[in-house]
């Protein structure tokens, strides 16, 4: 019997979320795709001095990419940068690696999200654009989760199905949704005021106490889902702030 051809997809929309070394020449691509969702890829040759793949196979640069296999890891045929967003720099480089690093963490391979694709490049380019950081995220969080089949109900108490006070508190039950926080009594899950969980489903907040609340949420509800893997790229975004406040501390010693 003849043998079975590699299948082959050719000048796929991607964006390199992370690479790893790959035996002495070669990385290992995960690339997330228009098409084809979270897709790993050999770039066999990719670390010698000379390759054109070196400065190419970066993370937030749009590419097309061709690969052949019929396996988990497939084997890049072809890069081709494809233009058209402006380099991200600064804060905002360190939210594209979040963004990168829950897309790895949380996202299967092969199952592809189209929305979610589109929602990612949307929020590169707000990045870029130095668009205020915080709803950006924030959207792109509430996106990832719904993609996951995990929406977040924000609009209307899980009890009793009326609508969420802004002026009432609510825990969130990650199994159900808002419900009301009992008071004195501690609740298993984060509790927020009905205004922050309005502001999420509006993607508008009004001051810091309603953005720092509808962050604080976001993230235990990631940390459930990501089920103890933490997130790196917070981490170095907190150190960085410790660093900072103790720099402006000692400046303050000094003056």
């Amino acid at each position: 019997m003849p043998r079975a051809q590699p299948l082959r997809r050719e000048d796929q929309p991607a964006f390199v979320l992370h690479t790893y070394p790959y035996r002495e020449t070669s990385v290992i691509v995960e690339a997330f795709t228009v098409e084809y969702g979270r897709v790993a890829v050999v770039a066999r040759g990719a670390r010698r001095p000379r390759s054109d793949l070196r400065g190419l196979l970066q993370a937030f640069q749009p590419l097309l990419l061709s690969w052949s296999g019929q396996a988990e890891l497939k084997t890049l045929v072809k890069a081709e940068w494809r233009g058209g967003l402006p380099r991200i720099g600064g804060s905002a480089l360190l939210c594209g690696f979040y963004l990168n690093e829950l897309l790895l963490k949380l996202l299967p391979r092969e199952d592809p999200h189209r929305r979610l694709y589109e929602a990612y490049e949307a929020a590169l380019a707000e990045l870029a654009a130095r668009s205020v950081e915080a709803p950006v995220l924030r959207r792109f969080e509430l996106l990832l989760l719904a993609e996951l089949g995990y929406a977040l109900p924000l609009v209307r108490e899980a009890d009793t199905g009326n609508a969420i006070d802004p002026d009432a508190r609510y825990h969130y039950a990650f199994d159900r949704g808002a419900r009301r926080a009992p008071e004195g009594n501690a609740v298993r899950g984060p509790v927020v005021r009905g205004a922050t969980l309005l502001a999420l489903a509006d993607g508008r907040y009004v001051d810091g106490e309603t953005a720092a609340e509808a962050k604080r949420l976001m993230r235990e509800v990631l940390d459930h889902y990501l089920e103890q893997r933490g997130v790196e790229s917070r981490r170095v975004v907190q150190e960085l702030q410790a660093l900072d406040v103790r720099r402006e501390q000692e400046n303050d010693h000094r003056d």
